[in-house]
Formats: C-alpha cells, structure tokens, sequence
C-alpha cells in the first residue's frame, strides 16, 4: 500500500520509521519532510496547511493511507477534507481534534463529565481576567486557548507577573489569535507524565507511558520549548496510577467526545500530573507527542499500520498493543538560542555512525538536505534516541550517542532522564 504522512519534524520521522518497518507498506511520501524522513521517504514540497494539494496529491498519487502528524492541520480539518475526497485518513475529525486545539473547550469538557483536572476560569476579556487575579492564589497558570507550539503556558509566580502574562497573551497577541480566550488554572504540583494512546472512537489503548522535559535548561530552568528531550517509560507511572486513569481520565474522555457527538478517531495524548490527591489532567493533544513518539514508536511491537486501520476502522478492541519490555531515551540536539533565536545552515556530521546499528536512532527535526550536505534547518535539530534493558542503560546509551554528532552551535540538555536516579 501506499502511505503519505504529513508534517516536517521529529515525530514524523518516527512516524515514518515505523511505517518503514510494515510489510504492508510499499510506497511512502511526507508532506513536507525533512532531511531524514527523505532516507525513507519520497519528500514532496507541499505544507502541511496547503489542503487542496495535499488531497489532490493523495490522488493522484492513488494514496491507500493519509497519516496527519501535526496538530495545526488537524484542527484545521485536514481529515475532513481527505474524507470528503473518499481518500482514507489516520487522525481526528476537526469537530473531535478541538480536544486540543480549545483549551478552554477541553476544560469544560472535563469539568461537565467530572474527568480530574485543575480548578480554572476561561476569560474573553483581558480586563476580567486581570480583575480575577486580584484574589488569585499564587503561583498561578495562564494558558492561551489555541495552538501555540507547545509554548502558550505562563507559570506565573506573583501577581505582577501573571498582570504582565495577561497582556503578553491577550493585548499584545504574543500567540497570535491563540490568545483571544485566555484559561487561567490552578498551579499543580507533581511529577508529569506523558500517556499516549491509539482511540477508534468507543475503545481506547494506552501505549507506553513517557516523561517530557520542556525547559530550555538544564534543572527544568529558562523557557518552554517544543520538548529538549524524553525517557519512556516513567518510573513514577505504576499500576496504581494506571488503574486509577483507565477508570476516571481515559475512557471518560473517549466516551464524553461520544457523548458531545465529537467521535475521536486517532491518538489522544494525556498529559498528566501526579497530584498528592491523585492523577490530574494537564492537557489533551489530538496527535503523537514530539518527542515522546521518538521513544514510544521505538518500543512498540505491532505493526503500526494494523493498529491505525483498526482506529479508522472501529475494531481496536481486536488488537492487542504490545511494547518491548526495556527502556528508551530521547536527547533533542538543539541550535544554540532555541526557541528564541538562532542560526541555520550548519553542515551535520556523525550522522552515518547510526546505520545499521541495533537500538539507537537519530530523528530528524529541523534539518535540510543541500549540495554541502544536510544542514541544520530549525531550533530542534535531531532527536537522538537510544533503547536499553533499563531506563539507566537507554540514558547512558543516548548521551553516548550524542557524541557521534557534530554541528556548530549544538546544544543539548545535560539531564534528560536524570528523574530516573531519583525514582
């Protein structure tokens, strides 16, 4: 069959490998790809928001399976309109991936079917928010309602700081429409943890569970990133915590999107925290993490195309979701000044050292194919993944692995996984 993934970046890469490892696969594009999905892949030069051509490729191209990887076009309704063709599709409706794409909606959908989560207010009005902090407990959390990379989330320490987040996100626009509704959430402490799983509309199945590290620095300090690094699976996500979020978070959020007339077909993404007083939801993502699906994907046995048609299909409950039972680690190879500001350009060398060898990867984020070789491209530049029988060995295996890797201005975090040593 032929197969077509749409998006550019790390995650798509993993997409793409495990696509790569399907008998049933004979032919793959990206949508637009990168440098490393082109190894696999034929890339073809069509953004992932150009919908008219990416369904008149799909057929032309007689594509048997469209896989949407990113979250703006699915909320946009990339899915609807590939449906609309006939053409078959992995990924959820737009009417289902407001999930993500609302914060605000997400939130009242968790408080109407009494799914955990934080206290919150949603705010149109930049004023009544401000008015709101007034009496606010401290530290306080601002979300800007729509997408906004990952990076629309203030932790605010002070009222000052929360007043200067208010105007950031909802006058100054620094997100963009995303802001035009502001959540304004109660501050939890806990450990955070990553659930992915695959949802064809009534049954839901958990993958592997993950820990994302978000902050530019090491220590959890500077700024939010897009994600500099993840280990799966988490150590502080037991049986208990399991039981207790396939009771109360995963199936009463397939069945409240039923329940909505938002049927969600593809991957719901929990983000969670480990509360004093239990599991709580962080936030929902309609799609694979990135760079959780760099440590996920890895460590899944099933063919991955099986598990998507069964989603599309109604018929998840037929397959059994399986994962190696060892460890993986992901460390984000970044340009130095990610996210704020940085240069492109850079020759990559090392990249040959990963062929062929068993239990190490190295995904590409944000790089580019040129006459001097393939170059640094973006703020997040390769995703360098090792596996190993324990989450120890799998961080050891990565941080080795990272040497292998040559660039100017590389950066990394020096601490992805280092919650292990503490767990």
């Amino acid at each position: 069959m032929k197969v077509l993934i749409v998006g550019s970046g790390g995650r798509e890469h993993a997409i793409a490998a495990s696509v790569a490892k399907s008998d049933r696969v004979s032919e793959i594009y990206c949508a637009p790809g990168n440098a490393g999905i082109g190894q696999i892949a034929e890339c073809v030069p069509i953004g992932a928001m150009e919908f008219d051509k990416i369904v008149a490729f799909a057929r032309e191209k007689e594509i048997d399976l469209t896989i949407v990887g990113m979250d703006d076009p699915l909320v946009g309704g990339l899915i609807d309109a590939l449906e609309a063709e006939g053409l078959r599709a992995f990924g959820p409706r737009k009417n289902a991936a407001i999930l993500e794409g609302s914060k605000a909606f997400s939130k009242d959908l968790m408080k109407k079917y009494h799914i955990p989560t934080a206290a919150y207010e949603n705010f149109d009005d930049p004023d009544a928010a401000l008015s709101y902090l007034e009496t606010a407990k401290f530290p306080i959390v601002l979300k800007a309602d729509g997408l906004a990379l990952g990076k629309g989330v203030l932790i605010c320490n002070t009222l000052e700081e929360a007043r200067d987040g208010v105007k950031s996100i909802m006058m100054d626009k620094k997100f963009g429409t995303a802001g035009n509704r502001l959540v304004i959430e109660e501050f939890m402490t806990g450990r955070e943890v990553s659930v992915l799983s695959y949802v064809d509309g009534k049954t839901i199945k958990t993958m592997t569970s993950a820990q994302d590290h978000k902050r530019a620095q090491d220590g959890d300090q500077g700024l939010n990133t897009g994600g500099m690094g993840t280990f799966s699976p988490s150590p502080f996500y037991t049986k208990e915590v399991d039981d207790f979020c396939k009771k109360y978070i995963y199936q009463p959020t397939v069945d409240a999107m039923a329940a909505e007339g938002r049927e969600f077909k593809g991957i719901i993404f929990f983000g969670l925290m480990l509360t004093e007083d239990g599991p709580r939801v962080l936030e929902y993502n309609a799609r694979f993490g990135d760079p959780e699906a760099q440590v996920v994907l890895p460590r899944m046995k099933n063919d991955i195309i099986e598990v998507m048609e069964a989603c599309i299909d109604g018929t998840l409950d037929q397959v059994d979701l399986q994962f190696e039972d060892n460890a993986a680690v992901c460390v984000v190879l970044a340009s130095e000044g990610y996210p704020v500001s940085y240069e492109k350009g850079f020759v990559i060398g090392g990249l040959e050292h990963f062929e062929d060898k068993e239990g190490y990867y190295v995904f590409h984020a944000g790089t580019k194919l040129t006459e001097q070789g393939i170059v640094t491209n973006g703020g997040r530049v390769l995703g360098v993944t090792a596996k190993g029988a324990d989450l120890k060995q799998a961080r050891e295996n990565a941080y080795r692995a990272t040497e292998w890797i040559s660039f100017q201005n590389k950066y990394m975090r020096h601490d992805i996984g280092k919650a292990i040593d503490e767990a």
